[in-house]
């Protein structure tokens, strides 16, 4: 689905609708993805929902795979972003879910637009959510082997079992391939640079929390080294959010797609 966001003459934007004609008679899901990600990292949940009575817009940010223009600067002018895609959607009111840099992006719309979502979930979430000097160096100048560094740190196991989740998946590999490909489709600017140090940037969270009226669930990686559970405490406090503790490192919903689906249930 692609919208226009920013009225008449903004840019194109792509949603996927979870193989299912987008329904503005249901309520509405909206998955936001991690840096150098794409909506394709939320495919089993976004059909899962969207074949069990919601709507489901998984968004492309700007500047990512197949939505237009160049990354926007902070966490902030996300969510911004986002809230004028609900309006280009049509939609009211929706339950957001943010992954890693998206679970930011997610908190800090719900906080500007309380009245508008109506729950809120967050995986592979921290805060502060601090990127060594030493990641963002790599990644600045030597993007693919930061890449590399990355996706070796985001699962929790050397070698998930064969084809899991699905016949023919490779878990590291995909992610790998992924995160090369929408690197090299934005040629504006490093995106890997640009996602890592607007993540590190961030520092609005607890005063965004303090805003938010929605019902929160955190969902968070036992073995994440990227976004170390303990790193949630913050939010987990601020947001009075039910923590729910899945066995797998920061790439969650591949690492365990049925963990994950059975925590955002609830939340529906």
């Amino acid at each position: 689905m692609e919208l226009t966001v920013g009225g008449p003459h903004g840019q194109t934007a792509y949603a996927y609708t979870g193989g299912k004609p987008f329904d503005h008679a249901l309520p509405c899901r909206v998955f936001v993805h991690g840096a150098l990600h794409d909506h394709s990292v939320f495919t089993l949940l976004a059909r899962w929902f969207a074949h069990h009575g919601h709507s489901v817009l998984a968004v492309d940010l700007p500047g990512h795979a197949r939505s237009a223009g160049l990354p926007l600067p902070s966490v902030e002018a996300a969510a911004d972003w986002l809230l004028a895609l609900l309006d280009a959607a049509g939609v009211q009111q929706a339950a957001l879910v943010g992954h890693s840099m998206g679970s930011l992006i997610a908190l800090e719309a719900a906080a500007r637009a309380p009245e508008r979502v109506t729950r809120l979930a967050m995986i592979g979430t921290a805060y502060p959510m601090k990127v060594s000097q030493a990641l963002l160096d790599t990644a600045r100048d030597r993007p693919l082997e930061a890449i590399e560094m990355v996706n070796t740190f985001s699962h929790s196991t050397l070698a998930a079992k064969p084809s899991h989740p699905g016949p023919g998946s490779w878990l590291h590999g995909g992610n790998r391939a992924l995160m090369q490909r929408v690197q090299a489709l934005q040629t504006g600017c490093n995106l890997f640079h640009h996602d890592f140090s607007m993540c590190d940037a961030y520092g609005g969270g607890l005063e965004a929390a303090a805003k938010v009226r929605c019902p929160v669930t955190l969902v968070l990686g036992e073995r994440d080294q990227m976004t170390s559970p303990k790193q949630a405490s913050l939010f987990a406090d601020a947001l009075k959010a039910r923590t729910v503790m899945v066995r797998a490192g920061h790439a969650l919903m591949t690492e365990a797609p049925d963990a994950v689906l059975q925590a955002l249930q609830p939340v529906a």
